[in-house]
């Protein structure tokens, strides 16, 4: 197969791991213009073109697809297909039209449940236990094509969005090897019906309301492990919560009920919450009890209610 691939973090490298293992002629690879990140906001090659370039591929950045020249080397390329995993940029008509077997998508979701940018960390939001990988014959519509093959993945108690997204990368690999070796394939339309939108997660989801139940909140720390991190501000300070379960409990909602070695325990709009791992701004992931070690949390402490 004379392939093309787009995509930008991790989750597609896998995947464009797999192809190149596979054996799979991959003519040009796309993927996002290398962006500031970090601490340092230090300007860093996503992991997608940093294995294109230890691969030697031929690699592109472009900003828009809707521009011609890009289309043209697109075009130049003789694509049998072009695999898209987690790129960033809406692919116009006339680049889906381009490979001689379209454009297939590596998507994180059992479409149609969770369309969008942020499929994994919505599933875990909304209490769902199961998720999956849908490879899709893409269109031009949100994550709306035929779907050629899909596969199911558990979601545990403890997943945060890292550890499933994970399981989930290797998964789409798996996957979007079986379907190459299988093309052409006929793929089955989505359902009108279950059609759910993962919309992009929003830096002002991540402060804990405390005023909501403690489940909710536990699921908030786990979706947004490791970006962009739950928060909640304690004594004027801004705590980033990285691990927390639910527990029984009663209290005005943000009240410290209690502070020991093995969690900070915050009463909730139902039940309470224990806080077990938080990061103070600046510095390291602590353990409650490491955290404790140089933060006092007197008794009546509270946790500032979340602001609209």
């Amino acid at each position: 197969m004379r392939l093309g691939f787009a995509g930008t973090p991790e989750f597609a490298a896998v995947a464009l791991r797999a192809v190149l293992a596979a054996g799979h002629q991959v003519e040009v690879v796309l993927t996002r213009p290398d962006r500031a990140a970090g601490r340092g906001l230090a300007v860093r090659p996503s992991s997608v073109k940093q294995l294109a370039q230890a691969a030697g591929l031929r690699l592109l950045q472009p900003t828009t697809l809707r521009d011609a020249v890009v289309q043209e080397e697109i075009r130049a390329s003789r694509l049998d297909a072009l695999i898209v995993a987690a790129y960033g940029l809406i692919l116009p008509q006339a680049v889906l039209d381009l490979p001689r077997l379209g454009c297939i998508n590596i998507h994180a979701s059992l479409l149609p449940r969770w369309r969008g940018a942020a499929p994994i960390q919505r599933a875990i939001l909304a209490g769902d236990r199961e998720t999956g990988i849908s490879i899709m014959q893409m269109d031009a519509g949100l994550d709306s094509g035929p779907v050629l093959l899909s596969a199911g993945q558990p979601i545990r108690d403890d997943d945060t969005s890292a550890s499933l997204h994970d399981r989930l990368a290797e998964q789409g690999a798996e996957l979007i090897i079986e379907v190459l070796d299988r093309l052409p394939l006929a793929g089955w339309p989505q359902p009108e019906s279950g059609i759910t939108h993962a919309a992009k997660i929003g830096k002002a989801e991540a402060m804990l309301d405390w005023c909501l139940a403690a489940g909710q909140l536990a699921r908030q720390v786990r979706a947004f492990n490791p970006h962009p991190g739950a928060t909640c501000a304690l004594n004027g300070r801004v705590l980033k919560v990285w691990a927390a379960r639910p527990v029984a409990g009663r209290g005005s909602p943000g009240l410290i009920l209690g502070a020991a070695r093995d969690g900070l325990l915050i009463a909730c709009g139902e039940g309470a919450l224990c806080v077990e791992e938080v990061q103070q701004a600046g510095g390291r992931r602590l353990s409650v009890a490491e955290f404790l070690n140089g933060t006092a949390v007197p008794a009546g402490s509270r946790c500032a209610l979340a602001t609209a």
